[in-house]
């Protein structure tokens, strides 16, 4: 380091503590990275890489972009996922002493962005930490909103997968962990999520937040939120004054839904597009504010199981829907409320600019409307929470009387406070206001001087003021009247010893304004940063306020019911729609279906063609059950639904390609992750499960699978399957019924009628969904012969594959020899065959196998065609030109009738 410039070793030294980060250094206007950074930020920016002379062996790679364009930078390395750390001059170069002092004032994270693109404006963009505690093997889970001041925490006793679950509904973005947090759960981490991992090991609890652990009983809280804390001071070097008192939460006070079936059920992003649009929280979000957009996608991803809970949800959503006109005039005043949570943390930040406090002030003015609008619905709850609407007032007064209605973005350039705010700021400003107002009737007396009509007094930074004349009139002047100043092209410059005098009254007194101007804003700011507990705590009522009239402007909209809770675990759906369906293909296209579940029904076994809505079916069982538990009126005309503590699904196929698993595994996986965890109270959706293996092996795990969830487990499930030979079950489980959805066939041709029957589908119709698909006709013709030699065949036989008697699962276990080892390390269930069970197997003739395996194509030997006569030829040309459609049953019956009679001779 010793060869370097003193620069490019202040630079290394600041490097030394953000290795992990792009250095930005402060260099006059702009802001300046070297070496490695250099090199890598020129490649994930696309900006020019340059170099420079730094000391040591040769030119030192250099880029840099401009310090009044560096957020639009910043914010491209942040989406990538990178650090950024911001190393400002923190002395004045004029009175420095050999290198300007430089320290990083800021490291911005992907978890700690407070603005910018990459801030959504309806979405939390949380930063996690992660504990391990060995001694009881449970979990410290925390997590924090930097630009809300949300902070939330909960202990879990399970297995890291819970975790993962934990951390892929808050979505976060970054997840602070210790140096020692074991490199195989990191692992874990990248492969379910795309998070910046980043490094804190101080967990001791600083003075500075402790009253916001206040209200945590165990320790092991308090330390996973100290090291959550740490990195945040550590890290933003700055007041957070707006960070909220940290709220405790266990995971089983809501209905919880793991990340595949959140994923499968399309909660609040598509599989296929990753995106809103064609999700539960697409079709649900008609919020009026940012914050309640934001609170609404919390609820999707924590229904509540508290009964009364959601019952007090239901009962606002009743009251808004009975009262129209209120609840337009709510939602017309809601439009105009910005972000109070993000305002007030910009307040505490230090990053709040005038406009954003005109926004501050224009909200708070629409909560004493909004008060008496709510408090004059008849609903107790409504009373409550208008009663708990602080509008504020202080603040709205003090805004009023100090900000002008439009200021400037900058807070150096002055015109933001209101005249009459302050005697100082008004002395200054009439000193400035006549000034300006002398130069102007001096401009007209030297015009009437001269006689030069063209004359005119300007100004710019470089030269202050000054009198401008052509050249063409420079004849008219006398000799020494004006001094000059500056000759231009077309045009001479000159001053005059008063004009002098005056532009420094003028220019002393903007200086002032300018100066106090900003003196006075951040003392206006300091003010507002007294009152942030009541701004987040009147955006939390906003914000429910705002999504509980969502979702009764959404009911009424679309004819949803409020649905009733049975303690009996009925459910009874009248007329259900898949709600977002319904809204893609428009309601008067949706074929509505009814569902029934009780104790003596707990199992539906689902048969039905492809295409012909199955999984839509099962989708929209467990969307109802979300909506409800949400607190928002679902998609029927009747609805009785227990209330569920989790729902499962495996529905859909796909490769998880980052871990390595095939469609079959991630399958079983799911499956398995369904059966392990759920209970008495759990709802299941299993769609086509076993269709990733060959026929039987496929089959055997889906009648396991049933046996085991009737015998052992007790849920609610929905299992849909191509497998008919099931359908023979209900004959054993005497708690699974059949019901398909039925199709017809019309000259030739499958027709939907997504219409949900009782009984099993006679056929599965696979070919003519094939056929619909547009597969080539030589495919679906030898399909075709396929098909009708295997029905031959069975119809030889009077055999057909059957599913296994069922028996209670206690017997299959015995029988079967099946030890279930549920391992950790891989997630899966690994089963070992018992003696007697490989002694069967072993049994098994291989030409009854190789039998099996069908091709297509080749292997199937055909009967040997009989060459036709020339009588027998000419009658089946007669009856391929015949037209059936266009015949009457007389008529062709009178017609076979006389080609079988040529036929026999």
């Amino acid at each position: 380091m010793a060869t370097y410039t003193p620069m490019i070793q202040q630079y290394l030294q600041v490097k030394a503590d953000y290795q992990d980060a792009f250095l930005f250094f402060r260099l006059g206007d702009f802001y300046e990275m070297f070496f490695d950074d250099a090199i890598k930020a020129s490649q994930e920016l696309e900006i020019t890489l340059t170099s420079r002379e730094g000391g040591g062996d040769g030119k030192i790679p250099m880029c840099g972009v401009p310090h009044h364009s560096a957020p639009q930078y910043i914010e491209q390395l942040i989406e990538k996922g990178y650090k950024v750390a911001i190393c400002e001059q923190v002395e004045d170069p004029r009175q420095a002493k050999g290198v300007v002092k430089r320290e990083v004032v800021q490291l911005i994270t992907p978890g700690t962005m407070m603005e910018g693109r990459g801030l959504s404006e309806k979405e939390n963009n949380y930063l996690a930490s992660i504990t391990v505690f060995e001694d009881d093997h449970t979990y410290g889970f925390a997590y924090n909103d930097l630009s809300t001041g949300e902070n939330r925490v909960s202990l879990i006793k399970g297995t890291f997968d819970e975790v993962l679950n934990e951390l892929s509904i808050s979505g976060a973005k970054e997840v602070v962990v210790a140096s020692t947090f074991p490199d195989e759960l990191q692992r874990k981490i990248r492969e379910r999520a795309i998070v910046t991992i980043s490094f804190e090991n101080d967990e001791s609890i600083s003075g500075a937040y402790a009253l916001l652990l206040q209200d945590l009983d165990e320790l092991k809280m308090k330390q996973t939120v100290a090291r959550l804390l740490n990195y945040l001071y550590r890290t933003q070097k700055r007041s957070l004054d707006h960070l909220q008192p940290v709220s405790q939460y266990q995971i089983q006070q809501f209905m919880k839904i793991d990340y595949y079936s959140k994923r499968n059920l399309e909660l609040t992003e598509t599989i296929r597009s990753k995106g809103k649009k064609g999700s539960l929280l697409w079709l649900l979000d008609e919020t009026k504010t940012a914050m309640g957009g934001r609170l609404l996608k919390q609820w999707i991803d924590r229904p509540l199981i508290n009964q009364d809970e959601i019952e007090r949800r239901h009962s606002l959503v009743q009251t808004f829907i009975s009262h129209y006109f209120e609840r337009q005039d709510l939602r017309e005043k809601l439009t105009e409320v910005y972000d109070l949570e993000r305002l007030a943390g910009r307040v505490a930040f230090g990053n709040v600019n005038a406009r954003d406090l005109v926004q501050l002030k224009r909200s708070l003015q629409q909560i004493p409307g909004i008060k008496q609008l709510v408090a004059s619905l008849p609903n107790e709850t409504a009373a409550m929470m208008a009663e708990q609407l602080d509008p504020c007032e202080e603040v709205t007064d003090l805004l009023e009387r100090a900000l002008v209605e439009n200021p400037p973005l900058s807070l150096k350039e002055g015109n933001i406070i209101q005249d009459g705010y302050n005697e100082e700021l008004d002395r200054y400003r009439d000193a400035s206001r006549n000034g300006k107002t002398w130069i102007a009737q001096l401009e007209r007396q030297e015009r009437e001087k001269t006689g030069i009509k063209s004359l005119k007094i300007g100004y710019n930074r470089v030269f202050g003021y000054y009198i401008e004349i052509t050249r063409a009139n420079l004849h008219l002047l006398q000799n020494d009247q004006y001094e000059r100043k500056q000759t231009l092209s077309n045009a001479e410059r000159f001053i005059t010893p008063e004009l002098k005098e005056k532009e420094a009254l003028i220019l002393q007194a903007e200086e002032k304004i300018v100066e106090l101007e900003y003196q006075l804003f951040t003392e206006i700011r300091e003010i507002i940063k007294e009152y942030i507990p009541n701004l987040q705590a009147l955006a939390k009522r906003i914000s429910e306020l705002d999504v509980l009239q969502c979702f009764a402007s959404i009911s009424e909209e679309r004819h949803y019911v409020k649905p009733q809770f049975s303690e009996e675990g009925r459910i009874y759906l009248k007329d259900g729609r898949h709600p977002v369906v319904e809204k893609v293909m428009n309601a008067q296209e949706y074929v509505p279906n009814d569902c029934y579940m009780d104790r003596d029904r707990e199992i539906l076994l689902i048969t039905g063609p492809n295409m012909s809505g199955k999984s839509t079916y099962m989708r929209q069982v467990a969307l109802t059950a979300i909506l409800a538990q949400i607190g928002c009126y679902v998609p029927a005309n009747e609805a009785i639904l227990p209330i569920f503590d989790q729902v499962f699904t495996r529905i859909g196929a796909a490769d998880d390609l980052i871990s390595g698993q095939s469609t079959f595994m991630v399958e079983m996986l799911e499956a398995k992750n369904a059966i392990t965890n759920a209970t008495k109270s759990s709802l299941i959706l299993f769609d086509e499960i076993g269709r990733g293996t060959s026929t039987y092996d496929g089959m055997a795990l889906a009648q396991a699978m049933i046996e085991y969830i009737h015998d052992r487990i007790g849920s609610k499930t929905l299992f849909s399957t191509h497998y008919h030979e099931l359908t023979v079950l209900d004959e054993g489980l005497d708690r699974l019924k059949n019901v398909h959805v039925s199709a017809i066939e019309q000259n030739g041709k499958v027709v939907f009628l997504h219409k949900i029957k009782e009984g099993a589908a006679d056929k599965s119709y696979g070919i003519h969904v094939a056929e619909l698909a547009e597969l080539p006709q030589e495919v679906i013709r030898r399909a075709n012969e396929i098909l009708q030699t295997l029905e031959q065949k069975s119809d030889e036989t009077g055999k057909r594959p059957a599913s296994a008697k069922p028996q209670p699962f206690e017997k299959v276990e015995q029988q079967a020899g099946v030890i279930e080892q549920p391992s950790e390390q891989a997630g899966e269930i690994e089963v070992q065959p018992s003696e007697k069970a490989q002694q069967d197997s072993a049994a098994i003739e291989p030409t009854k196998i190789e039998q099996a395996q069908l091709s297509f194509f080749d292997e199937i030997k055909q009967p040997k065609k009989k060459d036709l006569d020339s009588k027998e030829r000419k009658v089946l040309e007669q009856l391929k030109e015949l037209n059936l459609l266009e015949m009457t049953p007389l008529q062709a019956m009178n017609t076979l009738y006389e080609l079988h009679k040529k036929v026999k001779g």
